[in-house]
């Protein structure tokens, strides 16, 4: 029987943690902004997807989880785990430096993701 909570609709952002530290130190609210634009556009690309259609209707009820890739090499490899797994996600690259900031996956039920990020910490 599964725990209460894991059949709950999830959307899971993976944000760069080297990015708020030096020698990049970027202020809070670029790091606030790559994980809206990663969010958004996952959501967006799977719009006709019974679990966002879902997701979306829940309104304020809506569940994210955001957690930390350590940089752009972890965060590029979740990516691709992800893409190799058939998981939908959306990798946000902040331009003109082709920069990979944040990742998203579009909304899942919590026991079909959480074991392929269980690694990553919660962002702190």
């Amino acid at each position: 029987m599964a725990a209460p909570g894991e059949a709950a609709l999830v959307q899971y952002v993976v944000l760069r943690g080297d990015l708020r530290r030096a020698p990049l130190s970027w202020p809070l609210g670029a790091l606030v902004a790559q994980g809206c634009h990663a969010a958004l556009a996952a959501a967006h690309a799977h719009r006709d997807h019974p679990d966002t259609r879902a997701y979306l209707a829940e309104g304020g009820a809506m569940r994210i989880v955001v957690l930390e890739a350590a940089d752009e090499a972890v965060l590029r490899a979740l990516a691709e785990r992800l893409r190799r797994l058939g998981l939908d996600h959306a990798l946000w690259t902040e331009q003109p430096e082709a920069a990979a900031t944040c990742l998203a996956l579009r909304p899942y039920p919590r026991r079909e993701v959480r074991p392929h990020l269980r690694a990553l910490p919660l962002l702190r």
